[in-house]
């Protein structure tokens, strides 16, 4: 069954194989950033707005105490984080399309680590399940 990214059906889908997929073997560099991500356009989101924590290469719901913030249409949330296309990411940013308050050096981070095989396959899942 597949749910529509970012609902609750979602969230709930994603925190369950979340939960079943054990050690993800995080990389290091990957268990330092901490950051908020707003994503705009998000169809019966409250305010239009979904907000999560990124940690340990992991979402969940709701900001928390994090030294960057990032802003991006839901589009584009999707082609980052469930097509898993972070030259889109790059693209974006440089086109000025996400918005970045705080410690830039969180985002360069994001991008120069490569996720490990537990997280590509658990990636892979969330992008099954999403539709």
């Amino acid at each position: 069954m597949r749910f529509e990214f970012l609902s609750d059906e979602w969230f709930a889908r994603v925190d369950e194989l979340m939960a079943a997929a054990g050690d993800l073997q995080i990389p290091l560099a990957m268990k330092a950033v901490a950051v908020n991500v707003t994503i705009t356009g998000v169809p019966g989101a409250a305010g239009g707005e979904s907000r999560l924590f990124l940690k340990d290469g992991l979402f969940l719901r709701g900001h928390q105490d994090a030294p960057t913030t990032l802003t991006l249409d839901v589009g584009l949330a999707r082609r980052i984080f469930i097509d898993a296309d972070a030259a889109a990411g790059v693209q974006a940013f440089l086109a000025g399309e996400i918005k970045v308050d705080g410690d830039l050096a969180q985002l360069v981070a994001m991008q120069t680590v490569e996720p490990s095989a537990p997280q590509q396959q658990l990636t892979r899942q969330i992008a099954a399940i999403t539709a």
